[in-house]
Parts: structure tokens; sequence; C-alpha cells
């Protein structure tokens, strides 16, 4: 960023409960929370960013550059044309913690699967989906009927969204969650049909990070029953 003079970050989400650190917030990059990108402006080249804000007010930031960050859509565009039922909350391939979609021998990890996650995790759920492929090469069933998870506002997704129920685990036993907005101190329930299966206190969660759940209900899905939710109280 060296020779730029950055205008300002523009994101939707309210303000950081955190107060900022003395003598920093005179050197900080302007954060305008609460607001809304609506349009680019400018003929032969960006001149300013058109912003609205949540009473209501629009604005127009000059610049020449602007970077966009944040969630993302997967890259599931093979998947998609391939026929892979898509999950609602994380726009990829719905698919159970061996990595199996819904179509028969196609398996999915990576960014393919969810918003961005760290190279790390990407290179671990590749060497994770070694074994199920194998198994599977070696003629081992494609399963059916596998409930799916589904969650409750503010929560955005899970990850694995669907349970197969044959002893599989998610990575490191932890499903992975969004959240569309803060959450001081998160107590997730997870039930299936009006029945408890899980309640666990959490860590504070924020808008565009990940945080995990722990699987160790796994044997208490019915696999004959409906959706799995899972849902803030």
């Amino acid at each position: 960023m060296a020779g730029l003079d950055v205008v300002a970050l523009v994101t939707d989400q309210p303000p950081s409960p955190v107060p900022a650190v003395p003598g920093r917030a005179r050197h900080r990059t302007p954060l305008l929370t609460h607001a809304t990108v609506t349009g680019l402006t400018g003929r032969e080249r960006l001149t300013g960013v058109s912003l609205r804000h949540r009473d209501g007010r629009t604005t127009t930031l000059p610049c020449d550059t602007v970077v966009f960050t944040g969630d993302w859509i997967p890259d599931h565009e093979l998947a998609r044309r391939g026929g892979a039922t898509l999950d609602a909350g994380t726009r990829g391939p719905a698919y159970d913690d061996s990595y199996r979609t819904r179509a028969t021998g196609v398996f999915a990890v990576g960014n393919l699967l969810h918003a961005v996650e760290s190279a790390g995790t990407a290179a671990a759920e590749g060497r994770a989906v070694a074994a199920p492929v194998l198994r599977y090469l070696a003629a081992d069933p494609w399963p059916t009927g596998r409930p799916a998870l589904a969650v409750g506002a503010p929560l955005e997704w899970i990850a694995p969204n669907l349970v197969a129920l044959d002893g599989s685990r998610p990575l490191h036993d932890r499903f992975t969650l969004r959240t569309g907005r803060r959450l001081l101190r998160p107590f997730l329930v997870v039930g299936q049909d009006g029945h408890l299966l899980h309640r666990e206190r959490l860590l504070p969660a924020v808008p565009n990070r990940s945080f995990r759940l722990r699987g160790d209900w796994l044997d208490r899905v019915d696999p004959h029953g409906g959706t799995v939710w899972i849902t803030v109280h």
C-alpha cells in the first residue's frame, strides 16, 4: 500500500465495541460502518464510490482505486454445471463429513465449499479427503438419505451441511459456522424434530470470520429424521 492515500474502509457492519487504542486514532484510516457500496462513478476511469448509509443518507467518496474484500461466493461453477446440489447458506455444494456431495462420486474441498478460508485449511481438507476417495474407489457405497444441517438467523451457514452417520467426523471434529452479526457469547442449540441433540456456549463471534462447533453429538442424529437445526439462544 506504499504511496497510496486510503480514503476510507467501508463496511455494512456496526462499529466495533472494542475502544480505539489511545494515541492511534489520528493515524487510522476512516472506518465507515453501517454503509453499503451502491455504485462506482466515472467514465474512462474510476472517480468515486457511491455509498448508502443506514439512515438513508447517500454520499460519494472521491477515489481512483477500490478494493473489495470480505465474504465471497465459492468457486462452485463446475460443481453447479455438473449437477451437484448447492447449499442455500454456503452457496457451495452440500457435502458431508467425508466431503461427499449429493452427486455420486463427486467430492469437494477447499474454496469450492464456502467462503474463503486459509490456505492451511484448504490443504488440510485436501489431505483429509484422500481416505474417503480411496474407500470409494475400493467400492465403498455412496450414502443416500443423509439429513441436512441448517442454521437459524443470525447464523448464515454451517459446514459440512450433510450428516452421513457412518462414523465419519468433520475436520478436527469441528463444524465451521458464520454469523451475520456480532455475537457476544453465543449459546448454540442443536436439535432435530423437536429433540435436543447438543448445547454449547462459544466464544464471541463476528461476521466474516469462521467459528467452530463441536461434532461429538453426531451419533445422536436420527438417520431417518428431518433437518438438523443449529440455532442461537
